[in-house]
């Protein structure tokens, strides 16, 4: 298997033999476009096979990793078949312009799902591993119980409610379910550090029980705030694939009806 490194220069050299593929045989076959059509759906059908690759994970078909590269880099190769295809020319016909839309559709939301797919996993790296989705709504439970028992238990200690009057009036709806979505796609702490600004301003109301219990509700602040963020990156790449996937098997429907109309109008590759 090619090394990182090599797959860019592999994958240059593949797009620059195609190219040069085809200036060679246009000249002496006035239809290559039958044949750069047929290679074009071959790449897509083998690009929409990664998907089928997920969902049948046990099979030793190569690691998902290798998939993704080799899926990536295929479909940057369909794009140069694509506009060779073309003749770098946009199409006249509804049909032809209907299916080269959704072909570029495809294309640039497989290149957002490629920086998606190395951007996110590398931000839930930085913010302490990957926690699995179907496991966010336990862990945010647990936050919230404990929180909820922190201002509780400080509150016959302490003599005071101040923390447990601050809690329910600014932290019970951001421990009691997903919060910031926006926030944590655009990159911004600027939630998260209001909060803890509010809870540092809070601390001159304080005695020394309720202040040990706010810089306990502050961690726990950090942590709710780490959750949402594995949330908010988890759906967003979850939601690109309800745009990428639909996008693929629109442009495969597009493509099976092109071959029937150009076999039954345009007398076929003779």
């Amino acid at each position: 298997m090619l090394a990182r490194a090599a797959w860019p220069s592999a994958m240059l050299a593949a797009a620059a033999a195609c190219v040069g593929a085809f200036e060679l045989a246009e000249p002496r076959f006035p239809r290559i476009d039958f044949v750069t059509g047929w290679v074009l759906l071959f790449l897509a059908l083998f690009l929409t096979a990664y998907n089928l690759r997920k969902k049948v994970a046990v099979l030793p078909l190569l690691s998902a990793r290798i998939w993704l590269r080799v899926h990536s880099w295929v479909g940057l190769l369909a794009t140069v078949v694509f506009g060779l295809h073309l003749r770098w020319q946009i199409p006249r016909g509804p049909l032809e312009a209907i299916l080269a839309a959704l072909f570029a559709a495809v294309t640039l939301s497989g290149i957002a799902g490629w920086w998606l797919s190395i951007a996110i996993p590398r931000r839930l790296t930085g913010a302490g591993g990957e926690i699995p989705y179907e496991r966010i709504p336990v862990v945010m439970r647990g936050l919230r119980e404990r929180a909820e028992a922190l201002v509780v238990a400080a509150i016959p200690e302490s003599g005071a409610t101040t923390l447990a009057d601050f809690y329910s009036a600014r932290l019970s709806p951001f421990f009691s379910g997903p919060s910031n979505f926006a926030s944590h796609v655009l990159g911004s702490r600027r939630a998260l550090n209001g909060l803890l600004s509010e809870i540092g301003e809070l601390k001159r109301y304080l005695g020394p029980v309720e202040m040990s219990s706010s810089v306990e509700l502050a961690a726990l602040v950090r942590e709710k705030d780490t959750l949402d963020l594995h949330r908010a990156m988890q759906l967003t790449l979850k939601g690109w694939l309800f745009i990428h996937i639909p996008l693929t098997y629109g442009m495969l429907a597009f493509a099976a009806a092109h071959v029937v109309v150009v076999y039954a109008f345009s007398g076929g590759a003779r």
